[in-house]
């Protein structure tokens, strides 16, 4: 048996959508600005971000200013100033770490239920988070995995890895979150954009400053040409009711169960 995870017959009427970041939230801006364009084009949305939430309030984090911008409530709740409260080091590592975690989460949930959000769209929230249903865009083909089975590109080194290990294109997925590190089942995964090194591999793997070069102009091609598009659409997609799932958490679209991801 599988389940619209979102399904909007049943709803009557938008999906809800909570968007998270720490940074500058271009994907947030992106997913806003797609909603946008879908009330032009089609004279309404099938989703609404409702919210803005960061877990940063030491002025780095451009949310205020976006939500402002399109006159959305914001909210922020410093991750690092309550794990300094409590004396206890930033981390997820240790047992009292998740825990802290954990009880931070619960008064982001409070706000999520108050606000009656569907899906929490993960746009550059840098911190990992217990909160459930949510979508979260990655820079790598998560579809790729080693002999053993792993998923081989996770992490905030994917695009590293991924050229460093030859790779000749990159793309970008989005997943359902679990309780893994970029292991939750795949949705969608961009085209690909190919990877352009100049000097020999050889070369490129002696020098860290060319290789860092490198992977800043991959990571600013495949954000605009993967992530800013799968991200909203993939937003747009389930809240069509286009994407379900079944009792083992596997993705099916239109009905047809795609284990690597719906690719456009």
């Amino acid at each position: 048996m599988i389940k619209p995870i979102f399904d909007p017959k049943q709803k009557k009427r938008s999906m809800r959508v909570a968007a998270f970041m720490s940074g500058t939230g271009t994907n947030v801006q992106k997913l806003i600005e797609y909603q946008q364009q879908l009330i032009k084009r089609q004279g309404k949305s099938p989703f609404e971000v409702i919210l803005i939430f960061s877990d940063r309030s030491d002025g780095t984090c451009m949310g205020e200013k976006i939500a402002y911008k399109y006159t959305i409530p914001y909210f922020s709740y410093d991750i690092k100033a309550f794990y300094r409260k409590h004396g206890i080091k930033f981390s997820i590592a240790t047992k009292e770490g998740m825990n802290l975690r954990k009880r931070f989460d619960e008064t982001v949930k409070k706000i999520i239920k108050a606000f009656d959000i569907d899906i929490v769209a993960l746009g550059g929230y840098m911190s990992y988070t217990t909160i459930k249903r949510c979508v979260n865009v990655h820079p790598a083909d998560l579809s790729i995995k080693t002999q053993d089975g792993r998923r081989k590109y996770r992490g905030i080194s994917a695009i590293r890895d991924a050229i460093l290990a030859g790779e000749q294109f990159l793309r970008s997925s989005t997943i359902l979150t679990d309780e893994g590190i970029d292991t939750g089942p795949i949705l969608m995964v961009s085209k690909p954009i190919p990877v352009k090194v100049h000097i020999p591999f050889k070369e490129l793997k002696k020098d860290e400053i060319l290789i860092e070069q490198v992977v800043q102009e991959h990571q600013e091609r495949l954000k605009k040409q993967g992530d800013w598009y799968i991200f909203p659409r993939t937003i747009e997609l389930i809240a069509r009711g286009l994407f379900s799932l079944d009792e083992q958490n596997r993705v099916y679209f239109k009905g047809e169960y795609i284990p690597d991801g719906y690719r456009e």
